[in-house]
């Protein structure tokens, strides 16, 4: 069983602080909610939590992506099923 964990702290500190940031916004929407505030502005809010955790979920994926091939000791069938599994779970 092939496993990867991420190597490019870069990308992995631009994650997490992307993520904190939706922590965040995630956080106002349910003092929005129960504020009682217009629903309008709340899925709008909503909308950017969720496009914030997607990209930060795309992100993670195409780097590890990329760190796979560039490995050329991991099993390429295993690497590709699960790459494909990770994409899928995101549509």
């Amino acid at each position: 069983m092939t496993t990867h964990v991420l190597q490019d702290t870069q990308t992995k500190d631009a994650i997490s602080k992307r993520l904190r940031r939706a922590h965040g916004q995630l956080g106002a929407v349910i003092r929005m909610l129960d504020d009682g505030r217009d629903c309008q502005e709340i899925v709008t809010q909503m909308a950017a939590v969720d496009k914030a955790v997607t990209a930060a979920a795309f992100t993670l994926i195409s780097t590890s992506l990329r760190e796979c091939f560039a490995n050329p000791t991991l099993d390429e069938v295993d690497v590709t099923n699960k790459l494909q599994k990770l994409f899928l779970s995101m549509a």
